[in-house]
């Protein structure tokens, strides 16, 4: 469960977050006009750094936002947050919006981004659904077709994580053409004979950090990778499916739309693929200095 820490970033200043205020014209707040990122912590250290920032300078470029930082400045930034807030392990959530305007919907040009950056605790290395698993549900996709882009305009995503938690499941899986795009804030993948399957990278799901490094392991594992859209019914008769995202790297799903996957039970690559994922993020804590 997400904790919100109480010190949190606006606009320059480091503030209590009853005092944090945005213009009512922010175009984050009038349009969703820009784009957040989550940023893993482990030991006071920010995780996955250079995936980061591969991922969230590309979201920036794609609707044309630029930050007043450089690289070594905006992490500083933000190690400051972790430092106030004394947070060991959980997650930076980084909004950058357009900034305040009147109500046009080009894109306008000489404006100030809104910069909002709030630090959060929630278990990353150790999870109970790692050994309990989770249920999922499948529902229409119904985003815009630049998903790719990682936008702060999250409604299509709230109406089906609401979906899945009145139909008593943790997630869902989005459905379009008949085929799994991705879950609604994680990505998604199966594994079956020995190969791992997840939707190839397009403009039709988000490049999932975490699904970088895990395709990594699943080599190293000696897992064939295939890179395509699969359908439910693949997922019902798989015999592993898992979930991955910043706050929890990667959990298995043991049962969708209340069919059990694998008869409920956790299957023999999951856990390997996590158990790699931790050691890397170990490894990454001892050798860099951030």
């Amino acid at each position: 469960m997400m904790k919100e820490k109480d010190i949190v970033f606006v606009n320059g200043e480091f503030l209590r977050s009853t005092e944090a205020t945005i213009s009512v014209f922010d175009r984050g707040f009038l349009f969703g006009d820009g784009v957040y990122e989550v940023l893993p912590i482990v030991e006071g250290k920010i995780i996955d750094r250079e995936e980061f920032w591969e991922r969230f300078k590309r979201s920036l470029k794609a609707i044309s936002l630029e930050i007043p930082y450089k690289e070594d400045e905006f992490e500083e930034l933000i190690n400051h947050l972790l430092v106030k807030n004394s947070l060991q392990e959980g997650g930076v959530y980084i909004q950058i919006t357009r900034g305040i305007a009147s109500r046009e919907f080009a894109f306008l040009k000489g404006l100030k981004p809104s910069i909002f950056i709030f630090v959060f605790e929630c278990d990353i290395l150790n999870n109970k659904a790692e050994k309990n698993g989770l249920s999922i549900i499948s529902v229409p996709d119904l985003r815009w077709k630049r998903r790719d882009i990682k936008t702060i305009s999250l409604i299509a995503q709230c109406y089906a994580k609401q979906k899945a938690l009145e139909a008593g499941a943790d997630e869902a899986f989005m459905i379009e053409n008949g085929k799994v795009t991705e879950g609604t804030s994680s990505s998604a993948f199966i594994i079956k004979d020995k190969t791992l399957i997840t939707k190839a990278l397009s403009n039709e799901i988000l490049g999932g950090i975490r699904r970088k490094n895990i395709l990594i392991f699943a080599k190293e594992l000696n897992l064939k990778i295939c890179q395509r859209a699969f359908s439910m019914n693949e997922v019902y008769e798989a015999d592993e499916v898992f979930i991955s995202a910043a706050t929890f790297l990667l959990l298995p799903v043991v049962k969708a739309d209340s069919r059990l996957i694998n008869g409920g039970k956790i299957g023999e690559f999951v856990p390997k693929l996590r158990k790699k994922y931790k050691q890397k993020i170990l490894d990454e804590i001892k050798t860099h200095s951030f």
